[in-house]
């Protein structure tokens, strides 16, 4: 018999597994429930299909989306391993036919939804299986405190319970919190010393920040022009701004599709097809285009607006190089965006506990756009970790000089004691660019000792100036629903002239440099890959990777055992794809 290390090369290709990886694997073998939390891209499905090889009978794999599912399944086929999904799309007179196939060992994945589980005959159908193995996919959605709550996850373990062959459970997520993990835990009875928590990091990822930008579109088509020939995705707030950014880009000449939940599901379904297969390369979607997304090969993720929640930005912009290969994550952050997911959660009707979460979320999601520090370093440090500078964010590269700014912060926190901490940040930055809007006169700020020292300046960079001394402990926003700004300690030492304030100022920021391998080459396999998928009727990237293309392009082998020393290349895909990719690398290699 096989160990897993054989497994992970005869069927996947690689010749070591990633960190976490064997940790869990081991821990799966040894019958325990298992917490996997581990970045987009690292290789959590790994986890439960090497066990799924090895261990007798059925793994059942829990996945939120069907488009998933069927990606999922694709991939596993091309690798030489039998699964099968069950959803609703699932022909009635297809589904005793795949149970049985799981009963004889034929299959050993099966990808259902969580409300399946909730269904009595399907936990009955299930019973005449050989179930060891409930593997849970974007297991974050059984938490009230994810981004993505979904109530048939809270019922899983019911349905788990049901099965008279106890299988034990690995639960995988990419974005968790402590609150969010501990949750998990109890839900799904993981004991916290089976939480296997690899490093947060992305390290292929170049993450950028663009502070309220003056012309986003503007900015929006000349990153695109910058990233012609690369997959993206475009993320908006709202439907409308969906359809009115994609109508814009279409008129700059660019090949771009929509996304939204108001279209039919034919039209979804269509457009998410386009973007897989590579006919076209550029989505522009609300967060509905989510985690039905398997594709490896995204080479950007853009949020054109700012997102509502760190968890949420992370897992959206993690879509982006998922084949290990240098990507692009940018938000442009717009201080209205803010105040417009405040408006939701104030008319919500969630309860005070959860609104105050929401609010916290959003105030992170501030401190991120005006943090000095490593980009990547911020967020791993809100999920509960650490890690060195990245070296390659939009704030490591900035080389811009830090420009002293006391003399308006002194004039900001001034103006905060004069209104005596009554107030929010809009009256403070009206107040002391000396605004005329009846509100000032009516509270008297046209009367304190700060009005109008900022005169000239612009209210939106006033504002942005008050969101830069909050993220550095200068003021502090207190209260959640309308928050006032009050100053601290750190504060008063700036306006006593005992501190000063220094704020590095942005300079463009280079393209980022090509990737390793001979370009000419890479384009031809991928153009050998596209022809393939065509004939299998699978994605491009499920046939090989573009890190797999780039690895042929760098080694260029000669032989069928040369080939399979690149990555991603085991021996179901050698047979069946090793002749094609060895012809196009001797013509062009």
């Amino acid at each position: 018999m096989l160990d897993p290390q054989q497994v992970l090369k005869k069927y996947f290709g690689y010749d070591s597994f990633r960190p976490g990886q064997r940790e869990i694997i081991e821990k799966v073998f040894q019958g325990k429930n298992v917490l996997a939390v581990m970045p987009t891209g690292g290789g959590k499905s790994l986890c439960y299909q090497i066990p799924a090889l090895m261990i007798p009978g059925a793994t059942v794999v829990i996945s939120p989306l069907i488009s998933l599912m069927k990606d999922q399944v694709d991939s596993m086929r091309e690798y030489g391993i039998p699964a099968a999904a069950l959803n609703s799309s699932t022909a009635q007179e297809d589904v005793n036919p795949i149970l049985r196939a799981c009963y004889e060992g034929k299959i050993k994945l099966l990808y259902v939804t969580p409300e399946r589980m909730e269904m009595d005959y399907f936990r009955y159908q299930l019973n005449f299986l050989e179930v060891n193995l409930v593997a849970i996919d974007e297991a974050h959605c059984i938490s009230q405190w994810g981004h993505d709550f979904r109530p048939a996850y809270r019922k899983l373990k019911d349905g788990i319970n049901a099965l008279h062959t106890h299988p034990n459970v690995l639960a995988l997520t990419a974005t968790a919190t402590k609150a969010v993990r501990e949750d998990i835990g109890q839900q799904l009875d993981i004991s916290e010393e089976n939480f296997v928590i690899t490093s947060f990091e992305r390290k292929n990822l170049h993450f950028k920040l663009v502070n309220a930008p003056k012309n986003s579109r503007a900015y929006i088509v000349n990153y695109l022009k910058q990233h012609r020939g690369e997959a993206g995705i475009i993320y908006s707030n709202t439907r409308k701004k969906v359809e009115g950014l994609t109508e814009f880009l279409r008129r700059e000449g660019f090949n771009v599709a929509a996304y939204h939940a108001g279209m039919s599901n034919e039209e979804r379904a269509q457009v998410q097809d386009d973007f897989q297969y590579d006919r076209i390369p550029l989505i522009v979607a609300t967060n509905a285009f989510g985690m039905g997304i398997d594709k490896s090969n995204v080479r950007f993720v853009l949020h054109a607006n700012s997102a509502k929640n760190l968890e949420a930005y992370y897992q959206e912009a993690g879509r982006a190089g998922r084949d290990g290969l240098e990507s692009e994550a940018v938000m442009l952050f717009h201080p209205s965006d803010l105040r417009q997911f405040r408006w939701f959660i104030d008319n919500s009707e969630a309860d005070e506990s959860y609104r105050q979460v929401q609010y916290q979320k959003l105030q992170t999601i501030s401190d991120y756009a005006n943090t000095d520090e490593c980009l990547q370093q911020f967020i791993v440090r809100y999920f509960g970790q650490d890690c060195p500078p990245c070296g390659k964010c939009s704030n490591c590269l900035n080389s811009g000089d830090f420009q002293d700014v006391t003399a308006e912060a002194q004039a900001i926190i001034g103006m905060v004691y004069d209104l005596d901490g009554r107030y929010g940040k809009r009256i403070v930055a009206q107040a002391v660019t000396g605004s005329k809007v009846k509100k000032i006169s009516e509270i008297g700020a046209d009367e304190c000792v700060h009005y109008g020292l900022l005169k000239g300046k612009k209210q939106a960079d006033v504002s942005s100036l008050v969101d830069y001394l909050v993220s550095k402990g200068y003021l502090q926003l207190v209260g959640d629903c309308y928050p006032l700004v009050h100053v601290t300690n750190r504060g008063w030492d700036v306006l006593d002239g005992k501190a000063r304030v220094k704020r590095r100022q942005e300079v463009k920021r280079e393209q980022l440099a090509e990737t390793g391998g001979d370009q000419v080459l890479f384009e031809e396999l991928r153009k050998a890959r596209r022809i393939l998928a065509q004939k299998r009727g699978v994605p491009p990237f499920v046939i090989f990777s573009d890190l797999s293309l780039r690895d042929m392009a760098a080694r260029k082998p000669q032989t069928p055992e040369e080939l399979l020393q690149c990555s991603g290349v085991g021996d179901a895909k050698l047979a069946n794809y090793g002749k094609a990719m060895l012809a196009v690398i001797k013509k062009y290699g």
